[in-house]
């Protein structure tokens, strides 16, 4: 099978992953659902900090958006290393990892890793700066950027 690759176009630059079908079809598959129906495009990177970055389930007003029903966690044997990206829950949300986090491979039943930042010095340069912004708590929410970090498109484009 092919590595799709997505285009997440954001307010502090885009990000460009590879996603991996082989080793994590059904979070792939999933993933690609929200891509294509626009999902993406309401939401806000609403958590980061020096390991990840946190986005998808979050709207500018910091209100859920409403997602599908969860999948079933995959055990993908992916790792949660810099540049990957994981599902942070079951349906919409996801991280990038800013730092190597194999911690999460297993903790509350792993957090399946399904794709990789490409490696290019322009892709990690945004995920690293979006992982410097200042943050404030914001209710119940920590690690939130003062200044909104929208999402706003994801697109696949192979």
């Amino acid at each position: 099978v092919p590595y799709p690759q997505v285009t997440m176009f954001t307010s502090m630059g885009k990000i460009i992953l590879e996603l991996d079908p082989n080793q994590a079809p059904v979070t792939v598959d999933n993933f690609l659902r929200y891509v294509h129906e626009g999902f993406y495009e309401k939401t806000i990177f609403h958590r980061v900090n020096a390991n990840a970055i946190l986005a998808g389930s979050l709207d500018g007003k910091m209100k859920p958006v409403p997602a599908h029903e969860p999948i079933e966690l995959e055990k993908t044997g992916l790792s949660n290393l810099r540049g990957s990206i994981a599902m942070a829950s079951a349906t919409a949300q996801f991280f990038i990892n800013v730092t190597d986090n194999q911690f999460l491979d297993t903790q509350d039943g792993g957090y399946a890793v399904f794709g990789n930042v490409i490696p290019d010095s322009t892709n990690m340069k945004v995920v690293d700066e979006i992982s410097e912004v200042k943050t404030q708590t914001v209710g119940t929410y920590t690690e939130v950027p003062v200044t909104p970090i929208t999402i706003t498109r994801v697109e696949q484009t192979q």
